[in-house]
């Protein structure tokens, strides 16, 4: 089986394992007790923290520092942001056409407990429109929440751009980094936004673990009660292993991003040439190819080709990969990223997603071309 799934998850880099099983042979305790096994805990958690604030580009040394909230994944921590942040300012929110269901399928939950909710277009790439964003703003608004890269094209927005536009509003802005992290450098203080999302097990890190940075003058109201852990913004018993899996994953990310980044990207635009060559240019799309977009991801489509079919059949061909977002698997409803592009009925419906990590390799990207090339060409003759 080779692999391109990696915006759903990706394997677990083997120091990232071996961190978090020393974690657990160290047998940290809870650690909101008082005792000193307690306190041996809150250490270690605090010093996770900071580091994975660090790392980020985050401010730690003023006494209002920025501020590093764990949660479940990526999904919990979307949510907290989008129900706490300004909460106590009444007002619209705006997403953007293209976010991953953990904010629009948020959004449409404040929708019908009567918030208001707008939407920024995007063009044909899938970039939001920055035109649009200031007439929005003309109105009272709580938060504003856009992607870093999306999930299933890897199209990148503008969000310095974004974000000096929400600053001069005073309006905090959410960011979803979510499958940023480790493929391009992402600095949360030069990003300027007013909270950003992240999870490991996007970057080689474990599962069950996420986190929402905060600004440091950005208010955040919870979402759940029952402790005072995490100033009470995140209640609940951290898990100190998985947050050592966290910053050892997050560390050895960075230190790998000058090369990592570079070789994903080469890897992915050989696997494109090499469809291209194989299908032929004028038998496939690739999406979003003209915009900006992250070095590991590709959306492929092949008009005529059912992409459910295609998917089950690279899966007996041994290639792992996936139709889009794994929080909407199982779903045969067309793309709403793909949709709000404008791209048309038939490459939506042949369109299948390929993520590539920082270990795959050429002679894998090679086979996974052939294998495709395969199957697209037999489900063509059926």
């Amino acid at each position: 089986m080779i692999y391109v799934d990696n915006n759903a998850t990706t394997s677990m880099a083997v120091e990232v394992a071996q961190a978090i099983s020393q974690a657990y042979e160290s047998a940290f305790f809870n650690p909101s007790s008082q005792h000193q096994a307690g306190q041996k805990a809150r250490r270690r958690l605090d010093d996770a923290r900071e580091t994975i604030l660090n790392l980020l580009g985050a401010e730690t040394t003023r006494f209002a520092s920025d501020r590093l909230v764990f949660t479940s994944g990526g999904t919990e921590a979307n949510n907290l942001a989008l129900f706490g942040l300004g909460k106590e300012t009444e007002g619209q929110i705006i997403i953007s056409a293209v976010e991953h269901p953990s904010i629009s399928e948020a959004a449409d939950q404040l929708a019908s407990r009567g918030v208001k909710v707008r939407v920024l277009p995007v063009d044909g790439n899938g970039v939001i429109d920055l035109t649009k964003i200031d007439p929005l703003l003309g109105e009272p608004t709580r938060m504003v929440s856009v992607m870093l890269g999306n999930n299933e094209t890897g199209i990148l927005q503008p969000i310095r751009e974004l974000a000096a536009i929400c600053r001069d509003r005073d309006v905090p802005l959410h960011v979803d980094a979510v499958q940023g992290i480790g493929k391009i450098p992402v600095n949360f203080r030069a990003l300027g936004a007013s909270a950003m999302t992240l999870t490991p097990h996007k970057f080689h890190g474990p599962r069950g673990i996420g986190a929402l940075v905060l600004d440091d003058h950005v208010k955040l109201n919870p979402s759940m009660f029952g402790g005072s852990q995490q100033l009470a913004m995140r209640p609940g018993t951290e898990s100190v292993e998985l947050a050592i899996g966290f910053e050892r994953a997050l560390q050895l990310a960075i230190e790998a991003l000058p090369e990592a980044g570079p070789s994903m990207q080469t890897l992915r635009d050989r696997l494109e040439t090499l469809l291209t060559d194989l299908i032929g240019g004028d038998e496939m799309v690739v999406i979003g190819r003209d915009g900006p977009r992250l070095p590991h991801t590709s959306n492929v489509a092949f008009p005529g080709i059912d992409r459910q079919a295609l998917v089950m059949a690279l899966d007996m061909a041994g290639v792992a990969c996936s139709t889009g977002s794994a929080c909407a698997s199982g779903s045969s409803e067309p793309s709403p990223t793909l949709i709000a592009m404008g791209v048309p009925e038939d490459v939506i419906s042949g369109s299948i997603r390929l993520s590539l990590s920082r270990f795959t390799t050429e002679p894998e990207v090679d086979e996974v071309a052939s294998r495709i090339s395969q199957c697209v060409k037999r489900l063509r003759r059926e």
